[in-house]
């Protein structure tokens, strides 16, 4: 699907952007990749990474305009939909611009998707999209519905969209692990609750499961990678194993766990080696073969939460993955 397409990714220039980016040229030969934000300086300095290579283009925009996206649409074989208005205390405090762009962006980006001709769409979700207690949250569960049942009305270019959920990256800009890294030296590291916990993906991971969607989808599809969960306090312990932890209370809209699948979406989800789907409770597509494949029927009472998640990430495991990854945390 990737090879010798025309790519474009909304919000290009965050971490998924750069992420996906990069690795795509490495693995596919992509006859192009159009970045669209509608920050220049991010892409005056995402341009210096990738300056030598003519396969990639900025396209100045926003998701909000839904006239620039006809124009940036054109000839597009494939839409990575990234752009998202998604800290969560921003979001509380300024609800009708988080609205703007994750409700109202999504229905311009599959207008002009439809409209365009655009062969497949991933929008990027949340965790925070399942059983939504925040705005973004809400939000980006009303993006997914829109997404899902937009399949409906693929037009004579049989134009396919599906969702990809994921938890917290790591090491990526705003995220937990570069701010513990920043203050470390203070001997305090601020924790919300001690019980928290988070699923934990890399960025590699997350590009893995943008692929795998777009080679696999039929349309309608919510894809959930298997990651691993981590407690808060062991983050912070690795990180900075000297460092006092003090409770500071969760913020608004904060949830104590993730969750990315809740008991509303069992009965129409499967589970794959290394991911789950959630199939579309609408037009009998939870019944469709193609779509289930070799998927195996999770229980009526399943939920896949951060807590209650079987496989877990050890302080070892994070510690090589920082020394791994030390230069590009924060900046990924």
């Amino acid at each position: 699907m990737l090879e010798n397409s025309t790519i474009l990714v909304t919000g290009g220039t965050g971490s998924f952007g750069h992420a996906f980016t990069r690795m795509t040229l490495e693995k596919y030969n992509p006859k192009k990749i159009i970045i669209l934000s509608r920050d220049e300086m991010k892409q005056w300095e995402m341009a210096k990474i990738h300056g030598a290579d003519s396969r990639v283009r900025f396209f100045i925009g926003d998701v909000r305009d839904r006239e620039r996206l006809y124009r940036a649409f054109r000839g597009v074989d494939c839409v990575i939909h990234a752009a998202a208005t998604k800290i969560v205390p921003t979001a509380e405090y300024n609800p009708f611009e988080c609205v703007k762009t994750n409700i109202n962006g999504a229905m311009n980006v599959i207008d002009a998707a439809i409209d365009c001709g655009v062969k497949r769409v991933v929008a990027l979700s949340t965790d925070k999209a399942s059983s939504p207690i925040n705005l973004y949250g809400a939000t980006k569960l009303a993006s997914d519905k829109l997404f899902v049942a937009s399949n409906s009305y693929g037009g004579e270019h049989g134009t396919r969209m599906a969702v990809v959920r994921y938890g917290n990256v790591m090491g990526s800009r705003g995220s937990v692990i570069p701010f513990f890294k920043s203050i470390k030296g203070n001997g305090v590291l601020p924790i919300t609750d001690p019980r928290m916990t988070r699923f934990m993906i890399s960025l590699e991971d997350g590009v893995d499961l943008v692929w795998h969607a777009l080679n696999d989808m039929e349309g309608g599809e919510i894809y959930v990678k298997k990651i691993p969960s981590m407690k808060v306090t062991d983050v912070a312990s690795v990180i900075a194993p000297d460092a006092k932890q003090v409770t500071v209370g969760i913020r608004p809209g904060e949830k104590l766990h993730e969750q990315m699948i809740g008991p509303e979406d069992a009965a129409h989800t499967f589970e794959y080696p290394e991911h789950f789907k959630i199939l579309p409770a609408i037009n009998n597509w939870s019944d469709s073969p193609a779509r289930i494949k070799d998927g195996v029927k999770v229980s009526e009472d399943f939920i896949y939460a951060s807590d209650s998640n079987p496989e877990w990430m050890t302080g070892a495991d994070l510690q090589a993955w920082l020394d791994e990854n030390d230069d590009r945390i924060g900046q990924i």
